[in-house]
């Protein structure tokens, strides 16, 4: 097998191809039909049985060097953004690349508001073949808010949904619209089916039926039901919608010797989980999307935080307990009387929060105090450079996402 990259030749026999590390290429040894060769490349050659390729050269065998030795490293005097595409052609990512030549790219893209996303907005050849073409108008309605006319409709009514469901949330807790705490538990099973007549309830049914029906169709029209499971706004979804329906049936089936109904505790907790409905509306902000995508990206800096706390708390609350209270200094702070109860101080002083609930009164407790409120502020700050410029580099990917598809929405409302 020969492969043809912009003139450069390469020999492999066929054997090789089916393991070869480019996916692009290691889809040739699947191929049945010359249609289906000409679908991963541009053309063949049956006699030669040589593949052409209209590729840059120079970069391929910078990406042939990685598949031999294992290290991919930019090609000198070749902007980061094209070679990075070349990348993209012959299946590799970004993580493939040294931490160096990672680096650049991530600063190049932030730079120039560039955004590859796998899936461009009008469908690759598969997603049409597999539900057709109205089909994917579907999933990028249901997807993308900003893809068409009909999605930014939509888009506003789930939000007007979002918004009323938790002003109905909010109002359902003040103590005029709540049941009182002293009746039986007939009155409060009567209450509770009542309740569910009444204006707030039945607003309530028709938000969360809008919320199931959305997240049906948008579960129907999906190409991956797996990957639509387990991503985590879908399963937002799901929480905040499956605790409506398992209060309603609680009520009517639990009756009145119900152990959980007399109790109330676990209904009022199910019903207080829809206050997820207001993630909800991550799918319709670049704000709030960003946020989720750093967080995302940032999971080892934000760890790294985590155990520079952890170790601080651990320091400081066994030295202040010591001062405070375990010492026989003549004054004894029963604030301190523990470790962990010296933990809750050390984090708000660290946080510099301050409540001011506790706080040591002993002159070496409050030299310990000073150094514990400067060391909080410089260990959070540690890790803000990198979380800050990953933020940036969301928003910047994100918003030209949203770009991108506002102007398929501007040529659609041209046409």
């Amino acid at each position: 097998v020969v492969l043809n990259v912009g003139g450069t030749r390469y020999s492999f026999s066929r054997e090789v191809l089916k393991d070869f590390p480019l996916r692009r290429v290691s889809r040739l040894h699947g191929c049945l039909s010359e249609q289906d060769v000409l679908e991963v490349c541009d053309d063949y050659d049956r006699e030669r049985n040589e593949y052409f390729f209209d590729r840059h050269s120079e970069a391929f065998g910078f990406i042939m060097l990685y598949v031999r030795h294992g290290h991919l490293r930019f090609v000198p005097h070749m902007c980061e953004l094209s070679f990075y595409n070349e990348m993209i052609y012959w299946g590799l990512e970004g993580s493939h690349l040294d931490y160096c030549c990672q680096r650049r790219l991530d600063d190049r893209m932030s730079e120039t508001c560039t955004y590859y996303a796998a899936d461009e907005p009008n469908g690759g050849p598969e997603g049409k073949a597999e539900g057709g073409k109205w089909l994917e108008r579907m999933r990028r309605t249901f997807e993308e808010p900003t893809s068409s006319v009909a999605a930014q409709v939509l888009a506003t009514v789930s939000i007007l949904f979002v918004i009323v469901s938790m002003v109905v949330l909010c109002a359902s807790t003040l103590p005029e619209w709540r049941a009182p705490e002293n009746r039986s538990v007939e009155e409060h099973s009567r209450y509770t089916a009542e309740s569910v007549r009444e204006p707030s309830g039945i607003i309530e049914a028709i938000c969360i039926g809008w919320f199931t029906a959305e997240c049906i169709v948008r579960f129907i029209v999906s190409k991956n039901k797996c990957e639509f499971v387990r991503r985590p706004l879908n399963i937002i979804d799901l929480l905040a919608i499956t605790p409506y329906y398992i209060s309603v049936l609680m009520t009517v089936f639990t009756g009145e010797n119900s152990q959980l109904q007399r109790a109330g505790v676990t209904l009022r907790v199910l019903r207080m989980m829809r206050i997820f409905w207001v993630i909800k509306l991550a799918r319709h902000f670049i704000g709030l999307q960003t946020l989720g995508l750093t967080l995302k990206r940032c999971y080892r800096e934000m760890v790294m935080l985590l155990v520079f706390i952890c170790v601080a708390m651990a320091i400081f609350s066994a030295l202040s307990q010591l001062l405070e209270n375990g010492l026989d200094l003549g004054t004894k702070n029963k604030d301190y009387a523990s470790i962990p109860a010296a933990c809750w101080w050390v984090i708000i002083s660290m946080t510099t929060v301050g409540y001011g609930d506790m706080c040591p009164i002993t002159v070496p407790g409050r030299i310990l105090g000073g150094i514990c409120v400067v060391s909080g502020i410089v260990l959070l700050a540690l890790p803000i450079t990198f979380i800050y410029h990953s933020f940036v580099q969301c928003y910047h990917e994100l918003k030209f996402r949203s770009a991108r598809y506002s102007r398929s929405l501007s040529a659609e409302f041209l046409n």
